[in-house]
């Protein structure tokens, strides 16, 4: 595995069917040529996601999007004007043009611009969407540098375009425009009143099975057990925790009173921060060796809601 700046190396390596790590404003994705059924397939293979969870694709600009999607209603129109390039993903009846490799078989697709200049260039020079989930394997914790990718994927990936760490560091709004109103289906940096805004109608979150990326109830997660928790609960949960052979971390904001834990994940103090900085501090976890991390739930404010849906579904993970 290589990495490198040149993205007219990276998009010869999508146009030849393989595989490119790229940045993005929000986590690394795994990047294939979108109408390359094979190539896509790879990226299913080296994931180890299954069959049925849908990739999302990424464009750059409204004509491209108008060649995955069947239509681009007004409220898709409006909210691409307002948040792209940005961290919000659409759901629109897809076309002939993306195969169901991508959709898992279903009639929709997610559809996104990233906000990175290199990304937005290679898929200009590649001429063609890509489907790009994150860049590690399923289920587990989201790169956000170029390093991440190389610790997650060593030797899997073709190329990994080294764009600097992530800007948000969590994945993208992912919202539903296919039904009579809009629907929530994964939290991120554009919020519901945001998205209300624009449209003069604040989406539903939705609570049916998964039909989005990150939808599973387990997700997100390191090595180590995940266990999130209200500020409240925080210093009775390492308390039970810690004494014995269990090597305890706590990662919280800064303003948090001290918890007698082996190690303290600064999460910084405020909810933006703390989205920054979330799968890194899963990462130093992991390579610290600790057993537990017991995550101290952000407010439900900002971003705090997707960091706190991220680590409710990395606590779920067996």
């Amino acid at each position: 595995m290589e990495s490198t700046r040149d993205k007219k190396r990276a998009a010869a390596v999508l146009a030849a069917g393989g595989l490119v790590a790229v940045p993005t404003e929000t986590v690394y994705g795994l990047a294939a040529d979108a109408t390359n059924e094979s190539a896509v397939q790879r990226v299913f293979e080296v994931k180890g996601r299954p069959a049925g969870h849908p990739l999302i694709v990424h464009v750059c600009g409204l004509s491209m999007l108008s060649s995955c999607v069947a239509d681009v209603p007004e409220d898709a129109r409006r909210l691409a004007e307002a948040f792209w390039p940005g961290p919000l993903t659409l759901v629109l009846r897809r076309s002939a043009l993306v195969p169901d490799v991508v959709t898992g078989g279903l009639s929709t697709v997610g559809v996104r611009q990233p906000d990175h200049v290199l990304t937005l260039e290679v898929i200009r020079l590649l001429g063609r969407p890509i489907a790009a989930p994150s860049a590690n394997r399923f289920g587990r914790v989201s790169p956000t540098s170029a390093l991440d990718v190389e610790e997650s994927l060593t030797g899997d990936v073709d190329l990994v375009l080294d764009g600097g760490p992530c800007r948000i560091g969590i994945e993208s709004t992912i919202v539903d425009l296919t039904g009579t109103t809009p629907a929530l289906l994964r939290p991120g940096a554009v919020s519901p009143d945001e998205i209300g805004e624009v449209l003069g109608k604040t989406p539903h979150v939705d609570s049916g099975p998964p039909r989005a990326p990150g939808m599973l109830a387990a997700h997100y997660a390191p090595t180590a057990r995940v266990l999130a928790v209200e500020r409240e609960e925080a210093g009775d949960a390492v308390g039970s925790l810690v004494g014995g052979d269990t090597r305890v971390a706590v990662m919280c904001e800064t303003d948090v009173d001290a918890l007698e834990a082996d190690i303290r994940l600064d999460a910084g103090s405020d909810e933006t921060t703390y989205a920054g900085r979330l799968y890194s501090l899963l990462r130093e976890a992991d390579r610290c060796g600790v057993d537990v991390v017991v995550a101290v739930l952000p407010r439900p404010r900002g971003l705090g809601g997707a960091v706190r849906d991220r680590l409710q579904r990395a606590s779920s993970t067996p």
